[in-house]
């Protein structure tokens, strides 16, 4: 078990929301009290340059820059973007410039992972959410361990998932101890898939939980903690005080923005962003997380991991996701996925089951790299129900809008020439935080990416796939492994040795 014994514990919710931040940890991030979250520049970058007419001859020289050095674009040239990309032949231009820089980053993979829900307590009240303290119609559990591994005999033995977003309310009862134990837990569940009897286990863990203090961080690193994932929901300060009540946590906009601070400095050297885009102007939001990704890299050399890019939707007991002036429609969401691309294009991007199938099959050229399939994101809803696809209002947090199970995104993703990945492999192999994005920006972690991915995608399809499942990924790996024999002659025999291992029954081979 995880040594907790620096974390603090709190009796009740008030003595938790009174004494649980420390503001020296926000102090030391934001110098001379000065935020790195510039809302008078980011209000320049609109009113002067994402409102005006864009240069093509300036388009394109950013476009090259990007793609060429696949370095964080400044807040300037991202206006630019914005402004073109309202422009459709420009904006054609831009499409293809970043379905160019996913592949040469990530290649023709596609993560997928599996939201898991372990508690809906929670401290907070933010409006526009069905987790809220005081939201009578949500029926509220915290997973215990005995009914942690009933989820996961079915995350990792029935669907066949070796990844996890791990997701928690902000709750005395759910604090950094019960995050370290559900990993731990995670981790430990051995489970026979159902085709072979192979033990199948989850082997990352990325957490989506509220901002923590760096001792707290500290354990969650050493029980193996994949990336750490906090939403700004919005990063106008005055709108995020309008939607998170002062009397909450959560209502402390500088604590959480400085959290990926704390989380490197902690050693947790995976973090995620993301913005819930329909709360603000769009622009404003995706010009803050560049600031954002920016400041990491100016005190930490390392930018986020991955971009998240939730939408409102519609959640139990608030009318806030109809009635908001800022939602977004698919034409516009595509938009902002390429800009993000473009902007930050060394950086994974995940688009969830929030949204509907047409948009993610959409975007699955032009920017994404992760999503999350055969998705329940009720409080104990995999073992509960059959279904994946059932849904019920009153326990989760919003409506999902993609209910396609991990055999019909495998099939789909097949058909599009798009291999599914498992591949969990780089985490372990210390392939993180700098190390990572050295390899990500000069194309180098693809490679190793799409020979783990095969391996990993073998599995999948010998332990859990349909036969007319399993007959479309034996095309697709033999496709892929002659393009590995093609651009590393010398190093395809290991692979095929391994690929064979895997092939035999052996698991968990990586490079």
């Amino acid at each position: 078990m995880a040594d907790c014994s620096s974390i603090r514990k709190f009796k009740d919710a008030a003595d938790y929301r009174k004494n649980f931040i420390i503001q020296g940890e926000i102090d030391k991030y934001l110098p001379g009290g000065r935020h790195f979250i510039d809302e008078a520049l980011i209000n320049r970058c609109i009113k002067e340059i994402a409102e005006k007419p864009a240069d093509p001859v300036q388009v394109r020289e950013i476009l090259a820059k990007s793609e060429s050095t696949c370095e964080t674009l400044l807040p300037e040239e991202t206006a630019v973007l914005m402004s073109a990309s309202a422009d459709s032949a420009l904006f054609a231009e831009m499409r293809a410039t970043a379905e160019r820089i996913k592949k040469k980053v990530y290649d023709n993979r596609i993560v997928v992972f599996a939201p898991l829900y372990m508690s809906n307590l929670c401290v907070n009240g933010c409006k526009y959410c069905g987790f809220r303290e005081g939201n009578a119609l949500q029926k509220r559990r915290v997973l215990t361990m005995d009914e942690l591994k009933e989820e996961l005999d079915v995350l990792a033995g029935r669907i066949g998932h070796k990844r996890l977003i791990a997701v928690y309310g902000e709750h005395q009862t759910t604090s950094t101890e019960y995050i370290a134990e559900t990993i731990e837990t995670c981790y430990n569940r051995k489970v026979p898939a159902p085709n072979t009897g192979r033990l199948n286990s989850i082997r990352r863990v990325n957490v989506n939980a509220a901002p923590l203090p760096i001792d707290d961080l500290r354990v969650l690193k050493k029980v193996g903690i994949g990336t750490f994932q906090v939403f700004q929901e919005t990063y106008n300060r005055k709108l995020y005080e309008e939607m998170h009540p002062a009397w909450s946590v959560k209502g402390n906009y500088d604590w959480r923005t400085t959290c990926f601070h704390r989380c490197l400095e902690a050693g947790v050297d995976d973090v995620g962003l993301g913005v819930l885009y329909g709360l603000c102007d769009w622009r404003f939001e995706l010009l803050a997380t560049i600031l954002h990704a920016r400041d990491l890299e100016r005190w930490f050399n390392i930018g986020p991991h991955t971009l998240s890019f939730p939408r409102l939707e519609p959640a139990s007991g608030t009318k806030v996701p109809e009635e908001s002036p800022w939602l977004i429609d698919d034409d516009t969401f595509e938009r902002i996925v390429t800009i993000a691309r473009l902007s930050v294009p060394y950086t994974g991007i995940i688009i969830t089951a929030r949204e509907s199938p047409k948009s993610r099959n959409r975007l699955i050229g032009g920017g994404m790299t992760q999503l999350d399939c055969s998705s329940n994101i009720a409080i104990k809803g995999y073992s509960d129900f059959a279904n994946e696809a059932h849904q019920e209002k009153e326990r989760q947090q919003f409506m999902l809008g993609d209910n396609r199970s991990i055999e019909e995104m495998v099939r789909y993703l097949a058909d599009r020439g798009t291999i599914t990945s498992f591949c969990t492999a780089g985490y372990r192999c210390g392939r993180t935080g700098g190390c990572i994005m050295d390899a990500l920006k000069t194309g180098r972690e693809g490679k190793f990416c799409k020979i783990n991915a095969v391996l990993t995608f073998r599995e999948w399809l010998d332990d859990f796939a349909s036969d007319e499942t399993r007959a479309i990924g034996d095309k697709l790996i033999e496709k892929e492994l002659a393009g590995i024999k093609e651009w590393l002659p010398k190093f395809y025999p290991t692979v095929m040795k391994q690929y064979e291992a895997t092939c035999r029954g052996e698991r968990d081979l990586f490079f």
